[in-house]
This record gives structure tokens, C-alpha cells and sequence, in this order.
């Protein structure tokens, strides 16, 4: 995991430190799922053990999610990131210097759930900007179109809050990180109809 993926799964975290602690109210990232509120802290018995459980509903589609207290490190739940990691994340999205991909899209598909299921949002990033790219130039699977999807939402919801704005600003802040691509891409359809034209 590089320093930068350690810095956003724990952003308040050293070595030494005590795993973060969440209050009730307070808004938290849980991997794969996104953005949730801790709704209550609750006891429960569980194989005769006393265990405290955070009960969080994630805001995209109100899943109310259990997670043992003592857990949260293991399972990934962290704060949403700070507002000076944001140009990180929009850096990842904007890199073009990636290896081409010629792998089958079932095995990418489940790289890139790997991937999500991180919890970092440097990862989600690194998805949807692959996936964006590739749809540039060929149809993507109905099972890469919905990590697309995925991928954007969990970006576009964290982001918006992280910089306190509309999730309509971020999202178009993102389309033009990509706007050179999309250019690009057209200039090369064009020289392709042109070039077909001849034949």
C-alpha cells in the first residue's frame, strides 16, 4: 500500500495511534459502500461477549450497516478525506502516463472490484479513470459500465463533501479532467471515418 493509500484508508492516523474513534452524527467512509452517518452506538451480546456495534446508514441508498467497534481498522471504515488530499484524488484522474490494459474484461473487472473494495478513494479514482478511458475507445461490459457508475458515485459524494460544494460541481469538474481525452478520441474517430472513406 503506498503512502498515499495509507494516508486516506486512516487520514489522522500514525503508527502509534489509537484506531479513530466515531461519534454518533458523524460521517464516515465504509469500503465499496461510500459516504454513511453513524446513526447510534449500540450493544449487543453476541456468543455470550458484550460487543459495541457503530450503526451506520450510507446516504447514497440508506443501508444501515453493523460494524463492531473493535473491527473498524480490519473492515476499513475512515473519516472522509481532508479537503488538501482532494488535489491528490484529481491528480489520479488526470495521469494519462498508465500501461495499456490487454487483459480480458473478466479479469479486469475483478481487478478493479479489488480495487473498490479497498476503501480508498485513490483506488476508486484509478477505476473510473481507466474505465473512463477505455470507454473512449471500446464498448465497455455491462459489468464495467456499472463499476463505472460505482466508481463515480463514490467519488462524486465524498468529494462534494470533502470540499463542502454540489455534487453537480464536482461532477463537472471531473468531465473536464477528461475533457483533453474525449478530444482526443473524437480527432481519432474523425481520422478513422476519413481513412475508411478512401477505401
Amino acid at each position: 500500500m503506498s503512502e498515499k493509500d495509507q494516508l486516506i484508508n486512516n487520514p489522522n492516523s500514525d503508527n502509534d495511534s489509537d484506531p479513530v474513534k466515531f461519534e454518533i452524527g458523524k460521517l464516515a467512509v465504509y469500503p465499496a459502500h461510500g459516504v454513511g452517518r453513524i446513526e447510534a452506538i449500540e450493544s449487543r451480546v453476541i456468543n455470550s461477549e458484550k460487543q459495541e456495534f457503530y450503526i451506520m446508514k450510507i446516504l447514497e441508498n440508506s443501508m444501515v450497516i453493523m460494524i463492531p467497534v473493535q473491527n473498524v481498522e480490519s473492515v476499513g471504515l475512515r473519516e472522509i478525506i481532508a479537503l488538501n488530499d482532494v488535489i491528490n484524488v484529481y491528480q489520479v484522474m488526470k495521469d494519462r502516463n498508465i500501461p495499456q490494459d490487454n487483459q480480458t474484461w473478466n479479469r479486469r473487472y475483478r481487478d478493479y472490484m479489488e480495487k473498490i473494495k479497498t476503501g480508498s478513494l485513490y483506488e476508486v479514482a484509478g477505476v473510473f479513470r481507466d474505465l473512463y478511458l477505455l470507454k473512449l475507445t471500446k464498448e465497455l461490459s455491462f459489468g464495467e459500465r456499472k463499476l463505472l457508475d460505482t466508481a463515480q458515485c463514490l467519488l462524486i459524494k465524498e468529494l462534494a463533501i470533502a470540499k463542502k460544494t454540489d455534487e453537480d460541481v464536482i461532477l463537472k469538474e471531473i468531465d473536464d479532467l477528461f475533457t483533453d481525452a474525449v478530444i482526443e478520441s473524437q480527432m481519432e474517430n474523425q481520422e478513422d471515418e476519413k481513412n475508411d472513406a478512401k477505401k
